[in-house]
């Protein structure tokens, strides 16, 4: 049996440049860049320290200049039962990362940790796990679409893994992905933040987790990024 393996990116080249969501602002980077270069290596470091002392296989790749949200390789695609659909991304400045992953993943399945890569049409967007979260106890995918997925890039990766799917629309850019409002737990139970969803997706997520097992994050919480999965 394998051990778990994760994907990361160092964070050589990343800042805050551009703004493409609500949280994003680039003047708080410019303010002190050689600080918060710092502060992302300490939380890069660390957070390779804590899966390698868990047991985990790390596969590190270098940062790309003018690439810098990079880092966040859960959007890079989704991974599941050694099969992995590639992101189409909405913004052009992530675009960029497309072809950069696209290697990475191919050197994945030569080393033999992937069996199989999908590659969606230019027009299907779907910007990877943070809209496509596989829930284990529940035995379905819940995923997300709106602001950067759209409905036929999910229902494309949802028809290439085969599982069963809860699709959930999202209300607002200040919740853009799935796992930045909605966060499925071991137990079954489902930490999500109201606000985030379109009444047909509240009714969905209402209809398919008994009452008891959800948990209704407040706008503090998702101000804090508590409910953030990703």
């Amino acid at each position: 049996m394998h051990s778990p393996a994760f994907l990361l990116v160092d964070p050589a080249h990343f800042e805050v440049a551009y703004t493409i969501n609500p949280w994003m602002q680039p003047g708080a980077w410019r303010a002190d860049p050689a600080g918060s270069r710092r502060a992302a290596r300490i939380a890069f470091n660390g957070l390779v320290a804590a899966l390698k002392g868990a047991g985990a296989e790390v596969e590190i790749m270098p940062g790309v200049p003018g690439a810098p949200d990079l880092v966040f390789p859960a959007n890079a695609g989704v991974v599941l039962d050694g099969r992995a659909t590639l992101a189409r991304f909405r913004y052009p400045e992530r675009q960029v990362e497309e072809p950069v992953f696209q290697r990475a993943f191919q050197r994945l399945r030569a080393g033999g940790l992937l069996n199989e890569i999908h590659i969606l049409p230019d027009d299907y967007l779907h910007e990877g796990a943070g809209d496509f979260i596989w829930h284990a106890a529940r035995g379905h995918v819940w995923a997300g679409y709106g602001p950067r997925t759209n409905r036929k890039g999910l229902d494309a990766v949802a028809e290439f893994f085969g599982r069963e799917v809860v699709a959930l629309e999202l209300a607002t850019d200040r919740f853009y992905h799935l796992d930045t409002c909605f966060c499925p737990l071991p137990g079954g139970e489902v930490l999500y933040y109201p606000p985030a969803f379109t009444p047909e997706g509240l009714r969905r997520i209402r209809n398919s987790v008994p009452a008891a097992m959800l948990i209704e994050a407040t706008d503090e919480d998702a101000a804090r990024f508590c409910v953030n999965a990703g």
